[in-house]
Parts: C-alpha cells; structure tokens; sequence
C-alpha cells in the first residue's frame, strides 16, 4: 500500500515530534492513502508556516506489517470515531496505546461542524448526519517508533 505525507519540508524518514498540536488522532505521524488529501495538507502547510515549498513524500507499507501492529481502525465517521476525535481536539485524550489509528479525516470542510459539536451547539447524532455527506479522505496516524518502522520512503513529489 502507498502512503502519502503532505508537507512544506522533505520527510525521507518520518518521526515523532515532541510537540504537536491537538489533531484528530493525537500525537502522531499523519499520512493518507489518498494523494490529492496530502497535496492539500501540504499547500495549506506552505501557506500556513509561510516557508518552505509544497511537497509529498510517498511511503510504502507492507500490509503484513499490520499485523504486527495494535491498530484502531475507524471504518466510517460514527460515534465512537466522533468521541475519539473531540477527545483529541480538546486535548483532553489520554495517549493510548495505539501504535495505528486509521479513520475519516475531519478536515476544513468539517472542522466546523466538530467545533458546533464541542461547543455544545450539535448532538452527536446531528453532527454525524451532517458529516455523512462529506465523503470524507482517510488518515493514518503512526503514533510510535514501532509503527514508522514499516514505513519506507519511495520518493518525494514537489506539488
């Protein structure tokens, strides 16, 4: 399978940073399965940082090596996937002992229908029913040493 990590640096071999802000799925390396999301994190990166230029490093992972591997995997935007997202958006998760979280991104499109939902302003059944729609992107989130093990860099792509 081919990963993709958008960026405004090269990441030939990923890593764990030691300060990292609130995202979906906590601390973590983010990559996606689908290049188009990661083209767009980068160019929002660039944007963002105002540095750097607009780049997608592609990885490749070895299926087996998800068995090897404590993995969460959120099929579809649901409640318990809902739940995990604001715990991490609130920074109130406590780091779990995933060494893979994969599930539907919460990305600009969505974010304010999360942030109606932390707020207070949506239920969840309201703010799921929304989100349905969104066809949201998936994310891979390696939250330790051992998971970016399996990852190996192929090339990385100026956007």
């Amino acid at each position: 399978m081919i990963l993709y990590h958008g960026s405004n640096v090269q990441v030939p071999e990923p890593r764990l940073l030691k300060i990292q802000r609130d995202l979906d799925f906590g601390k973590g390396f983010y990559t996606t399965s689908d290049y188009e999301q990661a083209k767009s994190w980068a160019l929002r990166t660039v944007r963002i940082r105002n540095a750097g230029s607009a780049l997608v490093s592609c990885y490749e992972i070895d299926d087996n090596a998800l068995s090897k591997l404590n993995v969460l995997r959120f099929a579809k935007a649901d409640l318990a996937w809902l739940e995990f997202v604001a715990s991490n958006r609130k920074g109130s998760a406590s780091q779990n002992e995933y060494d893979l979280v994969i599930g539907p991104v919460a990305n600009d499109q969505t974010y304010p229908t999360i942030l109606l939902y932390l707020d207070g302003f949506l239920d969840a059944e309201s703010t799921i029913r929304q989100l349905l729609p969104q066809k949201l992107k998936d994310q891979w989130t390696f939250k330790t040493e051992l998971s970016l093990s399996f990852l190996k860099c192929r090339e990385i792509k100026q956007v």
